[in-house]
């Protein structure tokens, strides 16, 4: 996947500024595509120079003029084309697993502390999670939501974010708890 396509995907919700843009890519895309603001105003610029987006210019009178971007009928096809092709099975790579992994032959009181850091970001995260499912759903509960409701592919994407932040903490809670017994144990001998 290129960030393209989750541009592509971001704007089908309407028309949005590149700043807009990047806040919904913060909370919501986040959970599976990192970018940073620069970039999302670089491929917006791209995208609109092949025609899968345009972009309009809105007059402010006590700001600065923005730019709102949609989707077109190219960047339509494109999004067809890239949902036809084989996705590729996800790949972890992250520099915590590779410190547990170590964890017999190494001091893991640093290790422990990450575990706990990385579990109240991920906690912190479900909180977002949540409020952004809440405002997505409004009134409706889940069910009927995703049965019904308009713009799922976010709520479902925000889903999937919530379900691995909620791994996620409970993993490095567990793996700071084992490590720490162990050390107990060890120091205990």
């Amino acid at each position: 996947m290129a960030l393209r396509h989750a541009v592509l995907a971001s704007l089908l919700g309407g028309e949005f500024s590149g700043y807009q843009l990047a806040k919904g890519f913060d909370i919501g895309v986040a959970n599976f595509w990192h970018a940073l603001p620069q970039q999302l105003y670089a491929e917006l610029a791209k995208l609109e120079k092949e025609g899968l987006v345009a972009g309009r210019e809105v007059v402010q009178e006590s700001r600065p003029n923005k730019r709102l971007f949609h989707v077109t009928e190219a960047g339509l096809a494109e999004l067809e084309a890239f949902a036809e092709a084989a996705s590729k099975p996800s790949v972890i790579r992250d520099d915590l697993l590779v410190k547990v992994q170590a964890a017999d032959g190494i001091d893991t009181a640093p290790v422990i502390a990450q575990l706990e850091e990385r579990a109240a970001a991920a906690e912190a995260k479900i909180g977002l999670l949540d409020a952004l499912l809440l405002q997505m759903r409004g009134e409706a509960d889940e069910e009927e939501f995703l049965l019904g409701g308009k713009g799922v592919g976010g709520y479902l994407t925000a889903l999937r974010g919530r379900a691995f932040e909620q791994g996620h903490r409970d993993w490095c809670l567990r793996a700071a708890t084992v490590l720490r017994e162990r050390r107990t144990a060890r120091a205990e001998q």
